[in-house]
């Protein structure tokens, strides 16, 4: 899994069957430390829950189509959860 920060949200005028309410969010991937790292990239919203500037998990690939109810829809990333709170451990140097 990994994390993201959504950034804005998608409305389609057409909709691919199995898709009818499914969210699309605007996803911005952050790295461990919450700074943003790559493009950003449409997610479908899995938990129906997801919003503006909400720290998420998301999987990508046949995961992602996993998530979805029916499985293997057209999708590439989907949000899978909200993020309450990241805690990173010490680094340990050698």
């Amino acid at each position: 899994m990994f994390l993201g920060k959504v950034i804005g949200r998608m409305v389609c005028s057409v909709v691919y069957e199995g898709m009818e309410g499914v969210p699309l969010l605007w996803v911005q991937p952050l790295d461990k430390h919450q700074k943003p790292q790559g493009h950003p990239f449409v997610c479908a919203d899995g938990t129906r829950m997801a919003g503006q500037d909400e720290v998420v998990y998301w999987e990508a690939s046949r995961e992602a189509a996993l998530t979805l109810e029916p499985s293997y829809v057209p999708v590439d990333h989907a949000v899978v959860g909200i993020v309450n709170d990241v805690q990173i451990d010490d680094e340990v140097s050698g």
